[in-house]
């Protein structure tokens, strides 16, 4: 079921809602696993579907083929979210997190950087235009 752009963006702001609450519990300076499970465990305490460490496959020629590349969370089937817990990899994660979306066709993706002070200041929010099938 397809969420139209109203419905993403309460969904973006809830799963926003518990990234900064497992940063309030447990500040920055964890590993990015630690923080993958205590939001999975924060998602599932707020009824949120969602899965991790999601495969996401590249086409080559028509052909699916296994790079290796995983989305930390799928949120809901519709929101893609990677986690960081690094110094600075705002570029990093953007570009990555764009790439995640084109792959899946998927809209919004939200990359997130625990080793932040504030949270705030480790959220990016990334926007990708689907282009209409073919």
């Amino acid at each position: 079921m397809e969420l139209d752009p109203e419905g993403l963006n309460e969904l973006s702001q809830r799963v926003i809602a518990a990234c900064i609450e497992v940063h309030r519990v447990l500040g920055p300076g964890l590993l990015e696993s630690a923080y993958e499970m205590c939001l999975a465990k924060e998602l599932a305490l707020a009824g949120i579907a969602f899965q991790r460490q999601v495969p996401v496959p590249v086409f080559y020629k028509r052909e699916a083929l296994n790079a290796g590349y995983r989305i930390d969370l799928l949120v809901e089937g519709h929101l893609i979210v990677e986690l960081k817990a690094a110094r600075n990899p705002t570029g990093l994660v953007r570009a990555q997190v764009l790439t995640y979306l084109k792959l899946m066709s998927l809209p919004l993706g939200l990359g997130v950087n625990f080793n932040q002070v504030r949270l705030v200041d480790g959220i990016t929010r990334v926007i990708h235009t689907c282009p209409e099938s073919a």
